[in-house]
């Protein structure tokens, strides 16, 4: 499932967990839009709350913490992710245009609420080996998943796909859901993402919705993207980095393959 919506100031929501289950996520999803001095507070009595700043200048206040953000665009700027536990609240104040990810989901147990810095953040830098003819570089980031918050429902990260490169590759699947929000650095930016059997032609703000089989990405040439990776753990079955690698596609990952690339 793929959705675009026409954004407007304020929370944008485009998954509700209590409207079809999230569309089987089990979680809320939406983009906050926010302009100089406006405010928005995050209170939820029942559900954890996680958000991502894709590009903005803000403060975020939350019990006696306070943080600074300056983030001009994902690509040359670290991330970072506010986590709060059910019960805390969060205000933010925009210091300039922010567009922020957020993702939600019920949970009963209690943990400390957290900003993951850019310094918290786990990077992987995937395919720098030049591994698929280097055709899958590209930065994974983790701001937290179940060995650092296993107190969690959820997982939060981001991807920054490079132009005409593959990410989520070689194809993989997990019985956990998750979703996809796209920011790419220009708003005519566009690529493809397979989801639940299908192809779908993906958008800056779209948001691709994963709930069964592989789902590799790939980005047009010109238009390099940042985009979150939100999975939700099942009950009973978290995602511990799980990763069912396609049979099919399993010789890519050989150190010792051999690709034709069209020189030799």
């Amino acid at each position: 499932m793929y959705i675009e919506k026409e954004l407007s100031r304020g929370y944008n929501a485009y998954l509700c967990a209590e409207e079809n289950n999230g569309e089987g996520t089990m979680m809320d999803v939406g983009l906050l839009i926010m302009e100089t001095g406006d405010r928005y507070v995050f209170s939820e009595p029942e559900k954890e709350v996680a958000w991502i700043p894709f590009a903005g200048k803000l403060t975020a206040k939350w019990g006696n913490e306070t943080a600074e953000i300056d983030r001009p665009n994902p690509f040359e700027y670290a991330t970072w992710c506010l986590h709060l536990c059910a019960g805390d609240s969060c205000t933010l104040e925009a210091l300039g245009h922010c567009e922020i990810y957020v993702q939600k989901t019920k949970n009963p147990r209690r943990f400390p609420s957290k900003m993951y810095r850019p310094e918290d953040t786990d990077t992987w830098r995937r395919g720098a080996a030049g591994e698929c003819g280097g055709c899958i570089k590209r930065d994974v980031r983790t701001s937290f998943d179940f060995e650092n918050a296993p107190e969690s429902n959820m997982v939060l990260g981001e991807v920054v796909n490079l132009p005409g490169k593959w990410s989520s590759y070689p194809p993989h699947a997990h019985p956990q859901p998750e979703v996809y929000c796209y920011y790419f650095d220009k708003p005519q930016g566009f690529g493809a993402g397979w989801a639940n059997g299908q192809v779908h032609e993906v958008h800056h703000h779209g948001l691709l919705v994963i709930t069964e089989g592989t789902h590799p990405q790939v980005m047009a040439p010109g238009y390099p993207c940042c985009y979150t990776w939100g999975i939700r753990h099942l009950p009973g079955d978290p995602w511990k980095k799980t990763r069912i690698d396609d049979p099919a596609h399993a010789w890519l990952t050989d150190p010792n393959a051999k690709f034709w690339d069209g020189e030799n």
